[in-house]
């Protein structure tokens, strides 16, 4: 058997990079609802301004999430053809339905959205937005739904195939609805739409303070600050406490590792930072006493499983865990601080000119992706060493011809191309951002385009029926 840490740094490097999109369109695909549906209620041209601007960002980011989210589904084949026979019953036919059903619905209404907007009146342009939006909310669950299952696997029975043990899939329900599927998808779209509110109210902060389209940068601020506060409260008090209590129940050792949590214990504390020493198998920090026991069954008398209490051979990078999952939990700390800044700016009336809420608001975005990565990687790093819980280790999935020094050349090849699209990728971001909106189109020109399907096709020139 030889060693996998090169493919799992392989697979951690593009699937992060990948991780960048995918969240970002979906936040920014709830503020161009809320721009359409105002846009087609106010027939104010501001509104089709904002949509212009946003569209054109959110195509850049759907381009690149489609060319890197490719990339890993190749990986499956090349790196992990022990994994994939493995679970290609159940994780394929997930992934073939996310393809069928989502992507082609997304993907069949994008030239609609991307390309319409001169084209298009704001009640079909409108339509072609939220199929494009909703397309890429069922494609996440598709995803989500996998991982899920990668999580907490149930609905299959392993059965003896031609190359070896495979999962075969018995009830697609409990497949479908696997105990961490339905807090984990909340928790991510919560997470996804901070990411967009963030990213529209960074780029308005921007704005404000080089005194640029103040107008405009006023209006995206008063739609994505509102939904960025709320979703940061509820995130910390409802989505994630959920995620606490499944995990606990499912994933103890993954608990334990997350809050250095050797012996099994009621009033077990909530670290908020601090470090974790296996060879003492202590962990020192400032923490909350019995918080993790309220978290896990709402009360400081709910005992909590320690580390002790399974085998050192299934126990996960236990620091690493531990420094991901408080720079996520920190980190939501920290959102609900700039919430409450927010707020009270407002109140004061000082929100518009506040340089310093303004720059924090500009960086804010930053901060909001890294504790997005940082929850992915306490997921993925605290399942180890399983691939599949309990049922596939890591280091038996990858594919067993590949030698070192093939996936050493791939990662090299990885990291040279994945540095030039990072680059290539905010340069030309930041081009749309400092472009700033388009000019607000006429609303007499906005009434004149088509609204409907049958106003297109009655549009369209007939061909002559002169012959010669």
């Amino acid at each position: 058997m030889r060693d996998v840490l090169l493919d799992r740094i392989q697979f951690g490097l593009t699937a992060s990079f990948h991780f960048i999109f995918p969240p970002l369109s979906l936040g920014v695909g709830l503020i161009l609802l809320v721009f359409g549906v105002q846009s087609v209620r106010t027939k104010d041209p501001k509104w089709r301004q904002l949509s212009l601007f946003w569209v054109r960002i959110y195509g850049l980011i759907f381009a690149m999430g489609v060319a890197t989210g490719i990339v890993m589904e190749f990986e499956f084949g090349t790196n992990w053809s022990v994994y994939s026979r493995y679970v290609g019953n159940v994780f394929g036919s997930l992934l073939a339905a996310e393809g069928i059903f989502a992507f082609m619905l997304e993907g069949g209404f994008l030239g609609l959205m991307l390309f319409g907007g001169t084209r298009l009146g704001n009640r079909m342009w409108l339509f072609a937005t939220s199929m494009v939006v909703v397309g890429a909310h069922f494609s996440a669950t598709w995803i989500i739904m996998a991982n899920s299952w990668m999580q907490t696997p149930q609905g299959y029975e392993i059965t003896q195939g031609p190359n070896g043990p495979m999962a075969v899939m018995t009830n697609f329900w409990e497949v479908v609805f696997t105990p961490s599927f339905i807090p984990r998808l909340l928790h991510v779209l919560v997470a996804s739409w901070m990411l967009g509110a963030a990213m529209v109210a960074s780029v308005s902060a921007w704005y404000l303070l080089k005194d640029r389209h103040v107008d405009v940068a006023r209006t995206m601020m008063k739609v994505a600050l509102p939904i960025f506060c709320v979703l940061s409260v509820l995130q910390v008090a409802v989505f994630g406490a959920q995620q606490a209590t499944v995990v606990a129940e499912e994933q103890p050792v993954k608990l334990a590792s997350m809050e250095g949590l050797w012996e099994t214990r009621d009033c077990a504390p909530l670290y908020l930072f601090g470090w974790v020493d296996t060879a003492d198998q202590t962990t020192s920090g400032v923490s909350i006493p019995c918080m993790l026991s309220v978290l896990v069954g709402f009360t400081p008398s709910t005992e909590v499983q320690g580390l002790n209490e399974f085998p050192a051979d299934e126990r996960p990078n236990i620091n690493l865990v531990f420094q991901v999952y408080h720079a996520m939990i920190d980190l939501g700390m920290v959102f609900v601080g700039v919430s409450a800044l927010v707020a009270f700016t407002a109140w004061r009336r000082r929100l518009y000119t506040s340089r310093f809420v303004l720059r924090v608001l500009v960086v804010n975005v930053v901060l909001v992706f890294a504790a997005i990565i940082a929850g992915w990687w306490t997921a993925e790093f605290g399942r180890q060493p399983w691939i599949v819980w309990d049922q596939l280790r890591t280091a038996d999935a990858a594919s067993p011809n590949l030698s070192t020094t093939t996936v050493a050349i791939s990662l090299v090849g990885f990291v040279v191309v994945y540095s030039l699209l990072a680059v290539v990728f905010f340069w030309l971001l930041n081009q749309k951002i400092q472009a700033g909106p388009p000019d607000p189109p006429d609303e007499s020109e906005v009434e004149s385009l088509p609204d409907s399907f049958g106003e297109i096709f009655a549009r369209r020139p007939r061909a002559s029926s002169r012959v010669g």
